[in-house]
């Protein structure tokens, strides 16, 4: 049994809720959002509350959609309401970040410089070394993220490159001189 898919959610004022095909859409006062799910998980929405419940209660992969589903809702009208934000540090002499256009640009110490495009439905902020990512898709946010961490990991000596501005980087003691 799920404990997240059994709860009813409510929906706050100023948001709609649709469903047609299998296809959930949420509007509200910062943008709209659209999801496709499976018919393993009966979606009810009534009363200004979302219901599931899944179709067959033997069924493992439709058990493990049950709650999946009531998430992916829940982030849903969570970020049409107030969008989600992610925020990066760039640390290390001589990184640099900043937005032109629709491309976030970087120095991360390689040999050439990095341009990324900013993705449709995020908006993308850079003041000296603080990145923030915000957008109203959790899924969009964290990934955007995620890969332009990946581009210049912490490394654990220095703490050189990207971290969450949450994120501790355990530091290594390096050589030892004798």
């Amino acid at each position: 049994m799920s404990r997240v898919g059994k709860q009813q959610l409510a929906i706050p004022n100023g948001v709609s809720v649709t469903q047609s095909n299998g296809v959930i859409t949420i509007t509200g006062p910062k943008g709209t959002l659209s999801r496709a799910f499976r018919d393993e998980v009966k979606i009810t929405i009534e009363n200004n509350t979302v219901t599931f419940q899944p179709v067959n209660e033997k069924d493992m992969f439709s058990r493990a959609l049950w709650g999946t589903y009531a998430s992916h809702i829940k982030n849903m009208i969570k970020g049409v309401t107030e969008p989600y934000e992610r925020k990066l540090i760039l640390e290390g002499v001589g990184f640099k970040s900043e937005v032109k256009g629709k491309n976030l640009d970087l120095a991360l110490g390689f040999s050439h410089p990095v341009s990324e495009p900013i993705p449709e439905g995020l908006t993308v902020t850079a003041e000296k070394n603080l990145i923030t990512v915000t957008g109203i898709d959790k899924e969009l946010v964290g990934q955007w993220t995620a890969y332009i961490r990946a581009l210049k990991k912490p490394e654990p000596y220095k703490g050189k490159g990207f971290r969450y501005h949450d994120e501790v980087i355990r530091r290594k003691q390096g050589k030892k001189t004798a």
